[in-house]
């Protein structure tokens, strides 16, 4: 099979230091405005500026993200940015606004453009249309079937790249295209700022009755209407790189650092299994069950994927432990902590090129070399004996409460 590019999101620098780290083959981010997750941290021009260098150190590609709609005060001040990253040579500009193509063809012209899913492309015609706008890619809808991308694929000019979402979180709305942060708390998601309504919980509550909620019961198990599954295609990269497409997205940059290193270090397993033609070895597949996430799907690429009504809570089982600072090559360790831990308890070890695997915390050490019965002041440096020469990144986690 042909390589296909694993795209991951860096929200700020530390979470693009863990996606490089991983095995991004590019990374996905914003300055601190024209982006689509405003939250999220982002990137100063001189933060950007690093960040690009950083990529160019590593051969991983930075695409930037200006998919907002944007209102007329800020289109005019889009030139400016624009010409920025042209300067910097970015690898791409993320857009969804025709105006906004229009500007970066102005002041951008060195870079290649890349439609959003803001854009909600479902069908060939649309993808030529923005191909013969000067478009270099088009990241479809997350509404397609897989046999639907096929066609797309077959139908639209042979040099359009097309790329996916493949993993991560679904929105209730078309492609992201929601009104309903808007109307209720002012913040408009079609411009960075959703407050995720549709993750709220919601019951009844009688006008005469306030504090009382009442349950809105669908059938027995209750109703939850807005209770969208998290996308996972990790068991699937066989049939997206069979579809014909260039790049597979994760989703998240609103989300935490050990999100993108978990989630790109799996799928990077996951791509290059698939390209040599041999099984995903089961504990990469296990990994994307390490993070925060809601139940998982296969979104709409094999059909509608139904309505969820077990529950609608994420499910947070691990938390990290420490982060390896730097590694001898006999495994000592140094290390700064995350949450405690003590003697005696098995953790698991992950980082750039290793394979997952548990840990037992048989010595600890202070950063003086004194004994240490255990570690719980966070951001504390200490020492630990580690199983291998753990680079720089490396974690260690451990079940949330201790179970």
């Amino acid at each position: 099979m042909k390589p296909i590019e694993l795209l991951s999101p860096a929200g700020d620098m530390e979470r693009l230091e863990m996606a490089v780290a991983y095995g991004a083959d590019a990374v996905y981010l914003a300055g601190t405005t024209f982006g689509m997750r405003s939250f999220a941290g982002n990137f100063t021009p001189d933060q950007l500026r690093s960040a690009v260098a950083l990529c160019r150190r590593k051969g991983v590609r930075v695409h930037v993200t200006c998919n907002t709609m944007p209102r007329n005060d800020e289109v005019a001040r889009l030139p400016e940015w624009l010409e920025y990253l042209n300067e910097l040579g970015v690898d791409a500009i993320i857009l969804a606004d025709v105006g906004v193509l229009s500007l970066a063809k102005r002041y951008a012209p060195r870079v290649p453009i890349h439609i959003s899913t803001q854009a909600s492309i479902v069908n060939y015609e649309s993808a030529r249309a923005w191909y013969e706008l000067g478009a270099s890619r088009v990241i479809l809808a997350r509404e397609l079937s897989l046999d639907e991308i096929r066609e797309i694929r077959a139908k639209a000019p042979r040099e359009l790249e097309m790329e996916v979402f493949a993993h991560g979180a679904m929105c209730v709305s078309y492609s992201g295209r929601c009104l309903l942060s808007n109307y209720m708390t002012g913040r408009d998601g079609n411009r960075g700022a959703c407050a995720q309504p549709c993750r709220y919980r919601y019951a009844l509550v009688e006008e005469k009755r306030p504090g009382q909620y009442f349950p809105i019961y669908e059938d027995e198990k209750g109703s939850y209407i807005m209770n969208s599954r998290d996308m996972c295609m990790i068991d699937h990269i066989p049939e997206l790189i069979d579809a014909g497409l260039d790049s597979l997205k994760i989703e998240g940059r609103a989300k935490s650092a050990y999100y993108a290193a978990i989630v790109t270090g799996a799928y990077r397993a996951a791509i290059d299994a698939a390209v040599q033609g041999v099984p995903l070895d089961p504990v990469w597949r296990d990994e994307v069950e390490h993070i925060s996430h809601r139940h998982y799907s296969t979104g709409f690429f094999y059909g509608y994927p139904g309505q969820y009504t077990e529950d609608s809570r994420y499910i947070r089982s691990w938390q990290v432990a420490a982060r390896v600072l730097s590694c001898e090559p006999d495994g000592t360790a140094l290390l700064s902590l995350n949450n405690k831990f003590s003697l005696g308890d098995v953790l698991e070890l992950v980082g750039p090129g290793l394979k997952p695997g548990p840990v037992t915390a048989e010595q600890l050490w202070d950063e003086d070399g004194s004994p240490l019965e255990q570690v719980r002041k966070p951001q504390m440096r200490f020492r630990m004996k580690l199983p291998v020469c753990a680079p720089p990144l490396s974690l260690l986690r451990r079940p949330k409460d201790g179970d």
